[in-house]
């Protein structure tokens, strides 16, 4: 097949392709589309095309994503969304090779996830109920956030269907259209039930002025109809403020890590905690372990006879 004149039109079609044949999230897309329009743009101002660069090229490239001072999951990111366009073409006849197949990444730091504590967490619950004009809407977002670990793209977009019928396990749709069943907590059950109230009164009212009934369980007035991660990120933020919480402590992510700690702390298995968050690699879940080695090796430091000092 030949190739297309434009790099846009490459980075164009390899999206139509990633979104038709993998159901790829709409977050990846758009990180797919800057990290390889950033390559693009590089490559025109050195009269480069993507059917010419070399393996050599890619690494010039990589290098002077450093150069700038871009992190290194960034620049991970960048080398794998530049192997993807690559592959593509490939397969597609684009090119007789893959320039980048054999160049390595960077490699992340293994950093140890940032949690909270129970009692944070409880703090934060509390301050759902009470803060604000949409206790009920709150208290069901952090209810469910922290009975499932769900991803917060997971949470604001969930169908009201999936609520429906007091469900004792959740149908999440996560990254690449992957579906998981989470449990669900008897606070979590509650919590929706309260919503579910609230908010079958406020579409009730809705329609009598021809609104048209939403088919998200936490509806907004967003572009995309439901509530956005943006404005979640805010509401987080003020709960923790609230609570009595520093809010740079306080995230979603933050409270999806706590819900796999608090988890494995209890003595939750392992591969259950994986399945639960949708980790497609165990290797992903594995870091909590390291959360809860730190606090065993405290504990005993602490606490452990032979670990204090002894005195004449």
């Amino acid at each position: 097949m030949t190739a297309p004149s434009g790099m846009m039109h490459w980075i164009q079609s390899f999206l139509e392709a990633q979104a038709a044949e993998l159901d790829a999230a709409t977050n990846t897309q758009l990180a797919y589309a800057r990290d390889l329009k950033d390559f693009a743009d590089w490559l025109d101002r050195r009269k480069i095309h993507f059917l010419d660069a070399d393996r050599t090229t890619i690494e010039n490239y990589l290098i002077s994503c450093e150069a700038e001072g871009l992190a290194v999951s960034t620049r991970a990111r960048r080398l794998s969304a530049i192997k993807q366009l690559y592959r593509f073409a490939f397969e597609e006849g684009w090119r007789s090779d893959n320039p980048a197949v054999q160049i390595k990444g960077p490699g992340k730091p293994k950093r140890l996830p940032k949690t909270l504590s129970v009692e944070d967490v409880d703090r934060l619950l509390h301050a759902a109920r009470t803060h604000g004009r949409d206790t009920a809407r709150n208290t069901c977002l952090m209810e469910l956030l922290y009975a499932t670990g769900m991803r917060v793209t997971e949470l604001v977009s969930l169908p009201i269907a999936a609520a429906r019928g007091n469900p004792q396990m959740l149908l999440v749709r996560g990254k690449g259209g992957k579906e998981r069943m989470v449990p669900l907590s008897a606070a979590a059950l509650n919590a929706i039930s309260d919503w579910l109230d609230v908010r079958d009164t406020a579409e009730d009212l809705a329609k009598r002025k021809g609104i048209p009934a939403s088919k998200f369980l936490f509806p907004s007035r967003s572009k995309d109809g439901h509530l956005t991660r943006h404005r979640f990120f805010a509401l987080i933020k003020e709960l923790a403020v609230a609570a009595g919480i520093s809010p740079e402590r306080v995230t979603p992510h933050t409270i999806r890590h706590a819900f796999a700690t608090h988890l494995l702390a209890g003595g939750a298995d392992l591969r259950a905690i994986q399945t639960m968050l949708g980790h497609a690699d165990l290797a992903t879940t594995e870091i909590y372990t390291h959360v809860l080695d730190d606090r065993l090796k405290d504990l005993v430091l602490t606490h452990h006879p032979l670990s204090k000092k002894r005195t004449t």
